[in-house]
């Protein structure tokens, strides 16, 4: 099987994919390697405010100051996701505690406090838990039609709408994919 480079890209659910951890969610991908695969449903918020578990990231997270359910594994755990107000010139460093992921977004190591980022972010959101793939398990899971890979667009990892992300991203992609976003979300009731 040919290796896709997949870090920094979305999947996003086929209607295929009955698991309801994942039903109609879109995943931004933080790492792809040998090793296995590690990425963040951007589309499922909870009902937590950030200040209940990390009171002194709460004034970042605004305007959307929920905990996301970042996947079904460690929901226990906490990962920070950033945009920089500005990408960083190559070869110039990152900002202290965060690390790229793609383009102006990267991951924030929330054991630093949050005044050494504050006036370098434009976004900040926090994620419960995760989703993970061991080696090869997410390419079989491609190659079973289970997901859709696609380029994220500025503001995707960051949405203030989250309940139409997975119909906004497969809208924004060409032909089939475009008609997918009106798939109804039970078919039986079509």
């Amino acid at each position: 099987m040919t290796e896709v480079a997949l870090t920094g890209r979305l999947l996003v659910a086929t209607p295929l994919l009955v698991d309801p951890n994942f039903d109609r969610t879109v995943v931004l991908v933080l790492d792809h390697d040998g090793d296995g695969t590690l990425g963040v449903v951007v589309n499922r918020p909870t009902a937590v405010p950030v200040r209940e578990v990390l009171p002194a990231w709460s004034e970042l997270a605004e305007p959307m100051p929920m905990v996301f359910q970042g996947g079904p594994v460690a929901l226990d755990s906490a990962l920070g996701l950033a945009e920089l107000r500005s990408v960083p010139r190559p070869g110039a460093g990152e900002p202290l505690g965060w690390r790229r992921v793609h383009g102006d977004i990267g991951l924030v190591d929330l054991d630093i406090p949050p005044e050494v980022l504050a006036a370098e972010i434009s976004a900040f959101r926090v994620y419960a838990g995760y989703a993970g793939w061991s080696s090869g398990q997410l390419e079989r899971e491609l190659a079973q039609g289970a997901w859709y890979v696609v380029d994220p667009a500025p503001g995707d990892a960051f949405t203030l709408d989250p309940d139409r992300t997975w119909r906004a991203v497969l809208r924004r992609q060409r032909g089939e994919l475009a008609l997918l976003s009106t798939f109804p979300e039970d078919p039986a009731m079509n």
